[in-house]
């Protein structure tokens, strides 16, 4: 899928998908006070973002910033600080149309172990996590703004389409917002059960099985 394929072809679509999305996440928790941010690809090729600074449980489509490919703003308010890594992702993935970026709390809390593996952050403890996930790596801390970033994230997002920012947070691109939410869930909810199972013996899926699963690029 490229840009002309987007699934956000109308602007006003895109704004009420962003807000709608943003709305649910932040009421059930999985993102809080003004952190996390969330973004589509339209059909012309630039971004559609939430703004620097703005809650996801408030934020209105009139809100909204739009970037070009390079994360440079082109109208609206302030994008948010992290605009770098959303543009990022749909660098290195021409399919992806929308990249969800929270600092929900279980995932967050993994970034923040010591020892965790830096080539996959989490094991594969379920299924759905396989299809939706698969592996997950983790990229070192950057202070969050810290474009420095970018290069690693973009090499890093060729290959994957979720990685985890060590004492940061989860980002997660896919073809559809709808998708990057539920991909994002999956891995809030995995390492919830990752944290539940500490000094517990875990089965996690064969890397076999896991792979029959794993997510196409």
């Amino acid at each position: 899928m490229t840009s002309q394929d987007s699934p956000y072809a109308g602007d006003s679509a895109a704004r009420a998908a962003l807000v709608r999305t943003a709305r649910s996440l932040f009421t059930r928790g999985l993102t809080h006070g003004s952190t996390g941010n969330l973004s589509v690809r339209l059909a012309d090729g630039s971004l559609l973002l939430t703004p620097t600074g703005s809650s996801l449980g408030t934020v209105t489509e009139a809100d909204l910033s739009r970037t070009d490919l390079r994360g440079t703003p082109v109208d609206g308010p302030r994008p948010t600080k992290e605009s770098f890594l959303h543009a990022a992702f749909y660098r290195a993935r021409p399919g992806a149309h929308a990249v969800v970026h929270l600092h929900s709390p279980y995932a967050t809390a993994i970034s923040c172990l010591a020892d965790v593996d830096p080539a996959n952050a989490l094991p594969t403890l379920t299924a759905y996590y396989a299809m939706r996930i698969g592996t997950l790596p983790l990229l070192p801390y950057h202070a969050p703004g810290d474009s420095s970033l970018e290069p690693l994230a973009e090499k890093m997002a060729d290959r994957h389409h979720a990685v985890l920012i060590a004492n940061h947070g989860p980002v997660v691109a896919a073809p559809t917002l709808d998708q990057a939410a539920d991909a994002t869930e999956e891995l809030e909810q995995t390492a919830r059960l990752h944290l539940l199972l500490q000094g517990h013996r875990t089965r996690p899926l064969t890397p076999e099985q896991a792979a029959a699963l794993a997510p196409s690029r």
